[in-house]
Protein backbone atom coordinates (compact mmCIF):
# COMPACT_ATOMS: atom_id res chain seq x y z
CA UNK A 1 0.00 0.00 0.00
CA UNK A 2 1.15 3.44 -0.74
CA UNK A 3 -0.21 7.24 0.55
CA UNK A 4 -1.39 7.91 -3.35
CA UNK A 5 -4.11 4.98 -2.99
CA UNK A 6 -7.11 6.02 -1.94
CA UNK A 7 -10.65 5.25 -1.49
CA UNK A 8 -13.35 7.55 -1.44
CA UNK A 9 -17.23 6.85 1.01
CA UNK A 10 -20.06 7.45 -1.70
CA UNK A 11 -23.26 8.20 -0.57
CA UNK A 12 -25.11 8.80 -3.97
CA UNK A 13 -25.05 12.32 -2.91
CA UNK A 14 -23.60 15.48 -5.26
CA UNK A 15 -21.08 16.32 -2.58
CA UNK A 16 -19.43 12.76 -2.23
CA UNK A 17 -19.54 12.13 -5.49
CA UNK A 18 -17.45 15.63 -6.68
CA UNK A 19 -15.25 14.60 -3.81
CA UNK A 20 -14.42 11.61 -5.31
CA UNK A 21 -13.54 13.12 -8.97
CA UNK A 22 -11.32 15.54 -6.83
CA UNK A 23 -9.87 13.01 -4.99
CA UNK A 24 -9.25 10.38 -8.05
CA UNK A 25 -7.74 12.71 -10.12
CA UNK A 26 -4.34 11.34 -11.10
CA UNK A 27 -4.28 8.62 -8.58
CA UNK A 28 -4.91 4.68 -8.41
CA UNK A 29 -8.62 5.44 -6.33
CA UNK A 30 -11.72 4.01 -6.02
CA UNK A 31 -15.78 4.73 -4.64
CA UNK A 32 -17.24 2.79 -2.11
CA UNK A 33 -20.42 2.84 -0.72
CA UNK A 34 -22.15 2.15 2.44
CA UNK A 35 -25.49 -0.99 2.63
CA UNK A 36 -26.40 -0.16 5.69
CA UNK A 37 -29.72 -2.02 5.65
CA UNK A 38 -30.39 -4.70 8.23
CA UNK A 39 -33.34 -6.03 10.59
CA UNK A 40 -35.55 -3.57 8.81
CA UNK A 41 -33.08 -0.85 9.35
CA UNK A 42 -33.11 1.10 6.05
CA UNK A 43 -34.95 1.91 3.34
CA UNK A 44 -34.27 -0.44 0.55
CA UNK A 45 -35.18 1.48 -2.44
CA UNK A 46 -33.38 5.05 -1.10
CA UNK A 47 -30.58 2.38 -0.94
CA UNK A 48 -30.63 1.30 -4.30
CA UNK A 49 -31.06 4.46 -5.36
CA UNK A 50 -27.77 5.36 -3.61
CA UNK A 51 -25.60 2.74 -4.48
CA UNK A 52 -26.41 2.69 -7.98
CA UNK A 53 -26.01 6.48 -8.55
CA UNK A 54 -22.50 6.36 -6.94
CA UNK A 55 -21.45 3.40 -9.08
CA UNK A 56 -22.51 5.36 -11.86
CA UNK A 57 -20.27 8.12 -10.68
CA UNK A 58 -17.31 5.72 -10.51
CA UNK A 59 -17.87 4.22 -13.98
CA UNK A 60 -17.80 8.22 -15.22
CA UNK A 61 -14.76 8.53 -13.47
CA UNK A 62 -13.30 5.46 -14.54
CA UNK A 63 -12.58 4.00 -10.63
CA UNK A 64 -14.21 0.73 -9.19
CA UNK A 65 -16.79 1.10 -7.11
CA UNK A 66 -17.40 -1.33 -3.78
CA UNK A 67 -20.27 -1.94 -1.94
CA UNK A 68 -19.47 -2.51 1.88
CA UNK A 69 -22.13 -4.53 3.88
CA UNK A 70 -22.08 -2.71 7.20
CA UNK A 71 -25.92 -3.36 8.11
CA UNK A 72 -25.85 -5.54 11.65
CA UNK A 73 -22.12 -3.42 12.60
CA UNK A 74 -24.76 0.48 11.81
CA UNK A 75 -27.78 -1.69 14.18
CA UNK A 76 -25.64 -3.03 16.87
CA UNK A 77 -23.76 0.09 17.22
CA UNK A 78 -25.39 3.73 16.05
CA UNK A 79 -28.89 2.01 16.04
CA UNK A 80 -28.94 0.46 19.15
CA UNK A 81 -26.82 3.31 21.25
CA UNK A 82 -30.19 5.92 19.60
CA UNK A 83 -32.76 3.30 21.26
CA UNK A 84 -30.67 3.54 24.92
CA UNK A 85 -29.79 7.10 24.93
CA UNK A 86 -33.71 7.88 24.00
CA UNK A 87 -35.15 5.09 26.69
CA UNK A 88 -32.75 6.86 29.54
CA UNK A 89 -34.31 10.08 28.74
CA UNK A 90 -31.59 11.87 26.45
CA UNK A 91 -31.66 13.42 23.15
CA UNK A 92 -28.49 11.71 20.66
CA UNK A 93 -27.20 12.61 17.84
CA UNK A 94 -26.77 9.34 15.56
CA UNK A 95 -24.72 11.24 13.38
CA UNK A 96 -21.26 12.14 15.38
CA UNK A 97 -21.02 8.37 16.37
CA UNK A 98 -21.57 7.20 13.05
CA UNK A 99 -18.88 8.90 11.92
CA UNK A 100 -17.00 7.66 14.65
CA UNK A 101 -17.82 3.91 14.56
CA UNK A 102 -18.94 3.19 11.04
CA UNK A 103 -17.93 5.98 8.38
CA UNK A 104 -14.44 6.39 10.00
CA UNK A 105 -14.18 3.05 12.15
CA UNK A 106 -15.97 -0.11 9.92
CA UNK A 107 -15.46 1.56 6.66
CA UNK A 108 -11.89 2.52 7.35
CA UNK A 109 -10.76 -1.08 8.35
CA UNK A 110 -12.93 -2.36 4.71
CA UNK A 111 -10.93 0.02 3.48
CA UNK A 112 -7.13 -1.09 4.82
CA UNK A 113 -8.61 -4.69 3.68
CA UNK A 114 -9.14 -4.00 0.17
CA UNK A 115 -5.80 -2.47 -0.13
CA UNK A 116 -6.46 1.17 0.86
CA UNK A 117 -4.58 2.95 3.11
CA UNK A 118 -6.41 6.35 3.36
CA UNK A 119 -9.97 7.65 2.86
CA UNK A 120 -11.92 10.68 1.76
CA UNK A 121 -15.69 11.85 2.23
CA UNK A 122 -17.57 14.85 0.95
CA UNK A 123 -17.48 16.27 4.59
CA UNK A 124 -17.29 20.24 4.06
CA UNK A 125 -13.91 20.50 6.82
CA UNK A 126 -10.34 21.34 6.59
CA UNK A 127 -7.43 19.14 7.60
CA UNK A 128 -4.14 20.96 8.61
CA UNK A 129 -0.56 19.83 10.04
CA UNK A 130 0.90 21.25 12.81
CA UNK A 131 4.96 21.52 13.87
CA UNK A 132 4.08 18.40 15.76
CA UNK A 133 2.59 16.62 13.36
CA UNK A 134 -0.76 16.79 14.93
CA UNK A 135 -3.71 16.73 12.79
CA UNK A 136 -6.11 19.80 13.10
CA UNK A 137 -9.68 20.44 12.08
CA UNK A 138 -10.30 23.48 10.90
CA UNK A 139 -13.69 25.32 10.20
CA UNK A 140 -14.78 24.75 6.27
CA UNK A 141 -14.82 27.92 3.82
CA UNK A 142 -18.56 27.65 3.15
CA UNK A 143 -19.61 28.01 7.15
CA UNK A 144 -23.04 27.44 6.06
CA UNK A 145 -22.46 23.74 5.76
CA UNK A 146 -19.48 23.13 7.83
CA UNK A 147 -19.40 19.74 9.50
CA UNK A 148 -16.59 20.19 12.21
CA UNK A 149 -19.38 19.76 14.28
CA UNK A 150 -19.78 15.83 13.30
CA UNK A 151 -16.16 14.82 13.42
CA UNK A 152 -14.97 16.20 16.96
CA UNK A 153 -14.38 12.49 18.16
CA UNK A 154 -12.04 11.12 15.74
CA UNK A 155 -8.77 10.43 16.79
CA UNK A 156 -5.02 11.34 15.42
CA UNK A 157 -4.75 7.85 13.71
CA UNK A 158 -8.03 8.13 11.85
CA UNK A 159 -7.44 12.12 10.99
CA UNK A 160 -3.81 10.77 9.50
CA UNK A 161 -5.65 8.77 6.94
CA UNK A 162 -8.31 11.11 6.32
CA UNK A 163 -8.90 13.54 3.23
CA UNK A 164 -11.52 15.98 2.82
CA UNK A 165 -11.86 17.35 -1.04
CA UNK A 166 -14.56 19.63 -0.30
CA UNK A 167 -13.04 22.11 2.79
CA UNK A 168 -11.91 24.64 0.12
CA UNK A 169 -15.43 24.72 -1.47
CA UNK A 170 -18.69 26.38 -1.13
CA UNK A 171 -21.60 24.64 -1.80
CA UNK A 172 -22.52 26.45 -5.16
CA UNK A 173 -19.28 25.90 -6.65
CA UNK A 174 -19.47 22.10 -5.76
CA UNK A 175 -23.07 21.78 -8.03
CA UNK A 176 -21.65 24.06 -10.65
CA UNK A 177 -18.60 21.42 -10.59
CA UNK A 178 -21.27 18.88 -10.38
CA UNK A 179 -23.52 20.04 -13.51
CA UNK A 180 -19.91 20.75 -15.34
CA UNK A 181 -18.98 16.80 -15.14
CA UNK A 182 -22.60 16.09 -15.60
CA UNK A 183 -22.90 14.23 -12.97
CA UNK A 184 -26.44 12.16 -12.61
CA UNK A 185 -26.47 13.88 -9.16
CA UNK A 186 -25.55 17.59 -9.72
CA UNK A 187 -29.53 18.71 -8.83
CA UNK A 188 -29.99 16.51 -6.00
CA UNK A 189 -30.99 17.94 -2.62
CA UNK A 190 -29.05 17.66 0.70
CA UNK A 191 -30.36 15.05 3.04
CA UNK A 192 -31.79 16.62 6.20
CA UNK A 193 -33.06 13.85 8.33
CA UNK A 194 -31.60 11.05 10.20
CA UNK A 195 -30.96 7.90 7.61
CA UNK A 196 -32.59 5.43 9.54
CA UNK A 197 -35.82 7.53 10.50
CA UNK A 198 -36.89 9.53 7.74
CA UNK A 199 -40.09 10.98 8.35
CA UNK A 200 -38.57 11.90 11.95
CA UNK A 201 -40.84 10.06 13.99
CA UNK A 202 -38.39 8.54 16.40
CA UNK A 203 -40.55 7.18 19.06
CA UNK A 204 -42.37 5.19 16.18
CA UNK A 205 -39.06 3.56 15.30
CA UNK A 206 -37.67 2.86 18.69
CA UNK A 207 -41.39 1.49 19.36
CA UNK A 208 -41.18 -0.47 16.34
CA UNK A 209 -37.72 -1.51 16.47
CA UNK A 210 -37.82 -2.74 20.22
CA UNK A 211 -41.57 -4.15 19.51
CA UNK A 212 -41.33 -1.86 23.66
CA UNK A 213 -45.06 0.55 23.76
CA UNK A 214 -43.56 3.90 25.54
CA UNK A 215 -45.08 3.70 28.75
CA UNK A 216 -47.77 6.63 29.74
CA UNK A 217 -46.68 9.10 32.76
CA UNK A 218 -47.16 12.24 33.99
CA UNK A 219 -46.65 16.04 33.14
CA UNK A 220 -45.41 17.66 36.79
CA UNK A 221 -44.31 21.09 36.95
CA UNK A 222 -41.30 22.28 38.43
CA UNK A 223 -42.46 22.18 41.84
CA UNK A 224 -43.28 18.86 41.18
CA UNK A 225 -46.98 18.62 41.08
CA UNK A 226 -48.89 16.45 38.40
CA UNK A 227 -50.13 18.51 35.49
CA UNK A 228 -51.43 15.34 33.22
CA UNK A 229 -50.80 12.62 31.53
CA UNK A 230 -47.58 12.25 28.68
CA UNK A 231 -47.70 9.48 26.44
CA UNK A 232 -44.32 8.48 27.06
CA UNK A 233 -41.01 10.54 27.90
CA UNK A 234 -39.49 9.16 24.71
CA UNK A 235 -41.92 11.59 22.69
CA UNK A 236 -40.64 14.92 24.19
CA UNK A 237 -37.49 16.84 23.43
CA UNK A 238 -36.10 19.58 25.90
CA UNK A 239 -37.35 22.73 24.65
CA UNK A 240 -40.35 21.21 23.20
CA UNK A 241 -43.65 23.40 22.90
CA UNK A 242 -45.75 22.15 20.36
CA UNK A 243 -47.55 19.01 20.59
CA UNK A 244 -47.76 18.21 24.26
CA UNK A 245 -50.71 17.40 24.34
CA UNK A 246 -51.87 19.82 27.26
CA UNK A 247 -53.18 22.83 28.09
CA UNK A 248 -52.33 24.85 30.87
CA UNK A 249 -53.46 28.37 29.95
CA UNK A 250 -49.97 29.37 28.56
CA UNK A 251 -47.20 28.44 27.30
CA UNK A 252 -45.51 25.51 28.22
CA UNK A 253 -42.18 23.89 27.55
CA UNK A 254 -40.35 20.68 27.72
CA UNK A 255 -37.49 21.43 30.43
CA UNK A 256 -36.58 18.22 32.06
CA UNK A 257 -37.34 14.42 31.52
CA UNK A 258 -36.97 11.48 33.90
CA UNK A 259 -36.41 7.94 32.21
CA UNK A 260 -36.33 6.38 35.96
CA UNK A 261 -39.89 8.48 37.81
CA UNK A 262 -41.04 8.76 33.29
CA UNK A 263 -42.06 12.01 34.01
CA UNK A 264 -41.71 15.55 31.93
CA UNK A 265 -41.73 18.24 33.37
CA UNK A 266 -42.84 21.90 32.10
CA UNK A 267 -42.13 25.42 32.79
CA UNK A 268 -41.71 28.65 30.96
CA UNK A 269 -39.15 29.44 28.97
CA UNK A 270 -37.09 31.59 31.03
CA UNK A 271 -36.64 27.71 32.55
CA UNK A 272 -34.74 26.58 29.83
CA UNK A 273 -32.15 28.53 30.02
CA UNK A 274 -28.42 27.91 32.31
CA UNK A 275 -24.89 28.74 32.11
CA UNK A 276 -23.44 25.61 32.89
CA UNK A 277 -23.09 21.95 31.76
CA UNK A 278 -20.94 18.82 32.14
CA UNK A 279 -19.47 16.31 28.86
CA UNK A 280 -18.18 12.60 28.93
CA UNK A 281 -16.86 10.40 26.49
CA UNK A 282 -14.12 13.75 25.51
CA UNK A 283 -11.49 14.05 22.89
CA UNK A 284 -9.13 16.86 22.28
CA UNK A 285 -7.59 17.73 18.29
CA UNK A 286 -4.79 19.77 19.01
CA UNK A 287 -3.35 18.18 22.05
CA UNK A 288 -4.34 15.17 24.73
CA UNK A 289 -5.94 16.40 27.62
CA UNK A 290 -6.85 20.19 29.08
CA UNK A 291 -3.83 21.19 32.00
CA UNK A 292 -5.39 24.24 32.86
CA UNK A 293 -8.73 26.29 32.44
CA UNK A 294 -9.12 27.36 29.11
CA UNK A 295 -11.38 30.01 26.98
CA UNK A 296 -12.89 28.78 24.27
CA UNK A 297 -16.37 28.86 21.96
CA UNK A 298 -18.77 26.09 22.43
CA UNK A 299 -21.66 24.87 20.63
CA UNK A 300 -24.25 22.28 21.91
CA UNK A 301 -26.36 21.98 18.92
CA UNK A 302 -24.97 21.90 14.89
CA UNK A 303 -26.74 24.85 13.80
CA UNK A 304 -26.19 27.08 16.37
CA UNK A 305 -23.19 30.02 16.47
CA UNK A 306 -20.31 29.30 19.16
CA UNK A 307 -20.19 31.36 22.32
CA UNK A 308 -17.58 32.02 24.67
CA UNK A 309 -17.07 30.25 27.58
CA UNK A 310 -14.64 29.00 30.33
CA UNK A 311 -13.91 25.12 30.01
CA UNK A 312 -11.95 23.18 32.71
CA UNK A 313 -11.15 18.94 32.38
CA UNK A 314 -12.23 17.82 35.80
CA UNK A 315 -11.53 14.20 35.71
CA UNK A 316 -9.74 11.82 33.06
CA UNK A 317 -13.34 11.84 30.67
CA UNK A 318 -15.14 14.77 32.01
CA UNK A 319 -14.91 18.80 31.38
CA UNK A 320 -17.29 21.56 32.98
CA UNK A 321 -17.86 24.18 30.87
CA UNK A 322 -19.16 27.79 32.09
CA UNK A 323 -20.86 30.29 29.32
CA UNK A 324 -20.63 33.83 29.52
CA UNK A 325 -24.25 33.96 28.54
CA UNK A 326 -27.10 31.46 29.18
CA UNK A 327 -28.06 28.59 26.60
CA UNK A 328 -31.22 27.85 26.27
CA UNK A 329 -32.52 23.88 25.95
CA UNK A 330 -29.19 22.06 26.56
CA UNK A 331 -30.06 18.78 26.18
CA UNK A 332 -28.61 15.33 27.23
CA UNK A 333 -27.20 12.99 24.75
CA UNK A 334 -26.34 15.82 22.34
CA UNK A 335 -22.51 16.90 21.23
CA UNK A 336 -20.75 19.72 22.89
CA UNK A 337 -18.01 20.87 20.42
CA UNK A 338 -15.26 23.73 21.53
CA UNK A 339 -13.47 25.95 19.32
CA UNK A 340 -10.67 27.91 19.24
CA UNK A 341 -11.41 30.70 16.21
CA UNK A 342 -11.48 28.17 13.12
CA UNK A 343 -10.03 25.33 14.62
CA UNK A 344 -11.76 22.27 16.52
CA UNK A 345 -10.44 21.45 19.91
CA UNK A 346 -12.90 18.78 21.62
CA UNK A 347 -16.25 17.54 22.07
CA UNK A 348 -17.89 15.48 24.56
CA UNK A 349 -21.29 13.95 25.22
CA UNK A 350 -23.27 16.96 27.09
CA UNK A 351 -24.43 14.39 30.30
Amino acid sequence: MTEDKIIIAMSGGVDSAVAAYLASRGRCAAGVTMDLRSSGVGCDETAETDISGAATVCDMLGIPHFVAELGETFRKTVVADFIAAYEAGETPNPCVLCNKVIKFGALLDFATENGFDRIATGHYVKIEKNAEGRRLIRRAADLGKDQTYMLWSLSQDVLSRCEFPLGALSKAEVRALAAELKLPMASKGDSQDICFVPDGDYAAFIARTTGKTPVPGHFISMNGSILGQHKGQLHYTIGQRKGLGISLGKPAFVVAKSAENNTVTLGEDADLFTTRLAAKRINFIPFDRLDAPMRLLAKVRYRQEASPARVEQIGENELLVEFETPQRAICKGQSLVLYSDDYLVSGGIIS
